[in-house]
This record gives structure tokens, sequence and C-alpha cells, in this order.
């Protein structure tokens, strides 16, 4: 028996005899795809209405100091192995183009199957025997698992690594090029695929980045509407079990949605948007978009309620990375302001409060998905559990995506594996003492539009490397300063030498879990 068999089975033993306790919740997550965290009511949004996401918080806790990735694949990535993506495989992804290629050469099914399993098997980061994932803490703690949406890590994965993730049941996109579009020609549903009424379009009905395609132009069947029938499937099929069987295992249930990430496109525009003067069509769009998540959101919740399962359900929601335009301003940023003066990172920085986004979606905080500043990295976290959670709560409690991961095991009563970056806040949601705490958070960067790496300390010193090569980097504290508004490197060198130092060491770093 290998070492990983041998942990599965003692975490197995464990989870057993703990399956029926009362006290453990079933799960849901819900994971918004390049949501601002200025695009909920809740963190200040004044012009799309998120009511059920708002009434979450009203319900649960709301955190102001959490932090995701910078970009999609990295970001799950680092939820799903609880590790900072600056460690070692946190941004070695697929390339995603591959199954649409194929479609497009018209392969037959073998051959396709063949290059598929080929690829998969030469270019995917290997897995190692002892990786353990968060859905396996969920499986090792006697919990069912299920994912609904844009499927794995990115961009490119198959059955097998779905499965080797830790995922019991899943329905959702392979390839997340795919998931560009909102109307495939076919889903994956455990290893099958399944065609979608009246969807022909090898691009899943992919739009133009303008925006400016017709409503419910790409296909007739919207991939959203897939998956919450299917997760609200999951959840009434879930109450049967346990109406027939009460030693029925209890669920943890991922939702890495589409919205509101683009190209733009919705089935009908809201009607709170669509006469709305002040938006362009792509704004009404993505409006509607947001909406149409947060009605999703409701539907789950309505669901619980109407079968029994509210207070026996922790629901947590957040989103992948910063805020990201399919609207707007998008060529404006990072480099000119909306006078047409060039933008900098100095005194002159490209925001979505400054820069003409009628959402303000980063709320006010410097640039946007991909960017080193809060805009690109600082997202939503809520979470509520009935008769647990507090209502109406807030924290600064310092975390991370990382952080999921021990908080499950926390959550369930099993150990967390070793070695990860993650730490539990369920003391925090508790109202406990939280005696463990980050002393900083890393978030890696591929990209240099508007600063790369990143190093946020719990006391709020930011660190932000502009230029590596020519020693170039910004110092803030984000506790007084969220928007970044003042470099503070020139003031404090030797803090900036001491937290470059930590930095250097996180980034590409061997992973202390193996």
């Amino acid at each position: 028996m290998n070492y990983v068999k041998s942990i599965l089975l003692l975490f197995a033993l464990a989870g057993a005899q703990l399956c029926h306790a009362d006290d453990r919740p079933n799960v849901i997550l819900i994971y918004a795809d390049d949501m601002g965290i200025g695009m909920l009511g809740c963190y200040g949004q004044k012009l799309v209405k998120t009511p059920n996401i708002d009434q979450l918080a009203t319900e649960g806790m709301k955190f102001n100091n959490y932090y995701g990735g910078v970009l999609c694949a990295p970001a799950r990535w680092t939820l799903l192995t609880g590790m900072h993506d600056g460690r070692k495989g946190g941004w070695g992804q697929t390339q995603p183009g591959l199954l649409m290629r194929m479609e497009r050469e018209g392969v037959t099914e073998p051959e396709y199957t063949r290059r598929f399993d080929e690829y998969i098997n030469t270019r995917s980061v290997p897995i190692p025997d002892n990786e353990v994932f968060l859905a396996q803490v969920a499986q090792q703690a006697g919990y069912k698992t299920a994912q609904f949406g844009k499927l794995d890590v990115g961009f490119l994965t198959n059955h097998q690594r779905v499965t080797r993730f830790g995922w019991d049941h899943y329905v959702g996109y392979f390839s997340h090029s795919r998931c560009h579009g909102f109307y495939p020609p076919y889903l994956w549903r455990d290893g099958e695929k399944f065609e979608l009424e009246g969807n022909d379009r090898i691009d899943c009905g992919r739009m133009s980045e303008k925006g400016d395609e017709p409503v419910g132009s790409g296909g007739q069947t919207y991939s959203q509407n897939v998956f919450i029938e299917e997760i609200l499937d999951y959840i009434r099929g879930h109450a049967n079990s346990v109406a027939q069987d009460k030693q029925t295992k209890p669920f943890f249930l991922y939702h890495p949605t589409q919205l509101p990430h683009g190209p733009v496109a919705i089935p009908e525009l809201h009607p709170d948007y669509a006469n709305d003067d002040r938006l362009s069509l792509a704004e009404k769009k993505y409006a509607s978009m947001v909406r149409m998540l947060d009605d999703h959101v409701g539907l789950i919740m309505q669901e619980l309620k109407e079968l029994g399962m509210d207070e026996d359900t922790m629901v947590v929601f957040t989103s992948d990375n910063g805020h990201e335009l399919y609207y707007g301003p998008k060529k404006t940023f990072p480099k000119t302001l909306p006078n047409g003066e060039p933008a900098n990172l100095t005194d002159k920085k490209w925001r979505t409060s400054d820069c003409g986004d009628v959402f303000d979606g980063a709320g006010g905080r410097a640039g946007l998905k991909r960017a080193a500043f809060q805009g690109g990295m600082q997202c939503p976290l809520i979470a509520r559990w009935p008769n647990k959670i507090a209502p109406g709560t807030e924290t600064d409690h310092f975390s991370a995506h990382y952080d999921f991961l021990a908080t499950l095991a926390d959550l369930f009563n099993t150990p967390a594996p070793k070695g990860k970056d993650s730490i539990s806040y369920l003391p925090t949601l508790l109202d406990q003492p939280q005696t463990q705490q980050h002393e900083y958070i890393v978030i890696n960067n591929g990209f240099n539009r508007m600063g790369r790496t990143a190093l946020i300390g719990r006391d709020g010193w930011k660190l932000i490397e502009i230029d590596r090569k020519k020693n170039d980097f910004q110092l803030y504290n984000v506790l007084e300063d969220n928007e970044e508004r003042f470099n503070l490197a020139d003031q404090y060198p030797e803090r900036v030498a001491s937290l470059k130092a930590i930095l250097m060491d996180q980034l590409d770093s061997d992973r202390p879990d193996f």
C-alpha cells in the first residue's frame, strides 16, 4: 500500500467514527469568477442590487481583510491545495485550447480520446501520490463531495484528474477557455459528455469584448441555468436520502460558477437594468449577470429552507480574484486615465473609481485582475451558519483562499494535512479566540501590467514588486491606506528590505507538505 492510500485509509477510519455527528454541517462554497469586492451591496455597490448575497452577510459574517489570487487558475490552485501560489506549481497550468482545436478538425471519437489523454498525461503538472486536496479533506471526514461549474484548477483537465482532486460527483467544463462562452454544445458529468439543446457553436457562443451582440445570442441553453438546476437536484437528492436513511453522509458542494466572467452574455436582461439609460448594452448585460448569480444564491438558500436543511448547512461566498472589466473602459487599463493622460504607479494609478467604470467594481482600489495592487487581489468573503455564526458580524481577520482547506478540516473535526500554508479561521467564525494567525500572505503574479508579486503582513504593511531587476519595490500600509495612494518605501527602507527578503524566499519555494 503506497503512502497516499495509507493516509486516506487512516482519514477514512477517523471520518467513519464522526460521519454521524449532529453538529457537522453540510457545506456549500460558491466561488464567483472575476467579481470585484465592490460589486456587492454589502461591500458598497450602489447601482447593481445583490439582495441574496447581502442577506448572507446580514445573517452571517463578512470578512474585510481577505485575499484571493490575481488570476483564475492560480487562485483555484491555492484554494484547492491549501498552499500560497508562490509555491512551486502554483502557476504551472496547462493550455486550454485542445478540445476546440480537435472539434474544428473534426477528429474521430477514438482519436479525440487518445489525444486528450496524451495531452493531460504529458503536459499537466504531475500530482504527487501524497498530495491531499480540499475535497479529499471532506472525503476523509466522511463527506460526499460534488462540484458544479469550472472544473479543477485549469486550464484543461479530465475525468481522472477531477476525481483525483476528490470529487465524487461533478458537472461542468473540462476546458476553461470554453468557459468564455455560456452556450457550450456539451458539458461533462462524471466522465460522460451530455449535449445541451440548441447549442452548436464550438466556441460555446463566445461574444466579442465589445459586448454589443443581441441579448440571448450564442445558443439556446445557458450553462448557468444548467448548473443551478443540477445543484438544486443534488440538494433535493440529499434530502431524499436523509429521509430514507438518517445515517446519510453530509455533503461538501463547491460551485465555481462562470458568473460574472466575460465576455458578457445573458439570455435576457434583468428588468432592473433593461431600460436604465445610464448603462450601455454591455453594462446592462454585466449587471444582469451579477444579478443572475445573486438570484441563484437565493434559489439555493430557498431550497435549503424549504427542505429543512438551512440550519444544518454552512454557506460560504467568495470570488477567485479581483475585479475585471468586460464592459466600459477596459482598453484604458492600466496605462491611460479618462482624460487621456498617462497613468502611472505613483500618484496616477488606474482605479475603477476614476476611470469610467460605472459600477466601480474594485471599490476605489487601485488595479484590476492581474494587478499586484488591492484591486487585483482583495476579495469578498461571507460565511453563514445559523446558530453558529453570529448574524450581522464583520471581521478584519487576516486570511486568504488557502485558509479554507484548514478551516474545512477544523469544521469537520479531522486533521488538516501537514505542511500546508493553510490556517483555519473557524475560531473567528464561531467567535472564539483565533490563536493561530498568518504573519504574512504571499500573492504571486505572472503578469507585470500593474505591479507583480506582493507580500502582505498581518500588521498591514504590504510590499509590491514593481521591477525586480531595478530593485523597484513599493510599500504601503493597507490597514491605513487600502487604496494604496501613499508609497512609503523611501521612508522605511529597512522594512522594504526585510519584507523583500521574505517575499524572495517564498517565491518558487518548495512545498513543505511533500
